[in-house]
């Protein structure tokens, strides 16, 4: 098995492409060894120790690491989890995690929109979802929609991109210039 490795603009992340679908559909975010015990993958991950974050795309899985650790060290043992993990066809969650096929709704960053602006809201979504998620996603993160009010529109970015130093920029040149000449409505895009 040929495991593909690529970088992201994120230094601290890595892009494993193994060849084969990861998540039929969705992403899925793991922040910490705790929320890596719905996944066998994600879990063998962090028990190396330098692992602070993986995240699972559709044809990808991205590792990143502590600030100070060094790829060269990580990067062979990451490979030797994920390829064990593939060639031994085992389970990408548990099967106690059925809600791991998706993104998880964080309460604490989710907005209600109002309904008065519903077609607003849907042009937003169609838009990150055709232009900006396909983007994204070629640098091993993603971006979720989590609301729009009074001109602001609220995105959280997951992983290569959660932490990458050009997170702003990307938020402010690219999908924030994009959201506004296609939606005139949008003043500001913030990320939580």
């Amino acid at each position: 098995m040929l495991i593909e490795t690529e970088s992201t603009p994120n230094p601290a992340t890595l892009k494993f492409l193994p060849g084969r679908l990861v998540m039929e559909s969705g992403t899925r975010d793991f922040a910490s060894d705790e929320d890596a015990e719905a996944s066998p993958l994600a879990q063998a991950l962090f028990t190396l120790g330098d692992v602070t974050g993986v995240f699972f795309g559709r044809d990808f899985v991205s590792v990143t690491i502590a600030p100070g650790a060094e790829w060269s060290d990580n990067k062979p043992d990451v490979l030797g989890i994920i390829m064990d993990h593939f060639m031994g066809n085992l389970p990408l969650f548990n099967a106690a995690s059925a809600a791991g096929f998706t993104v998880p709704a964080d309460s604490e960053d989710a907005f209600v929109d109002d309904p008065a602006d519903a077609d607003i809201v849907e042009q937003i979504k169609e838009l990150i979802e055709t232009r900006v998620r396909p983007a994204v996603a070629n640098d091993g993160g993603d971006i979720v929609y989590r609301g729009f009010d009074k001109g602001n529109v609220y995105l959280k970015l997951q992983g290569a991109c959660a932490g990458c130093p050009s997170s702003s920029a990307t938020l402010k040149n690219g999908i924030e210039s994009l959201l506004k000449h296609y939606v005139p409505e949008v003043t500001a895009v913030h990320a939580v």
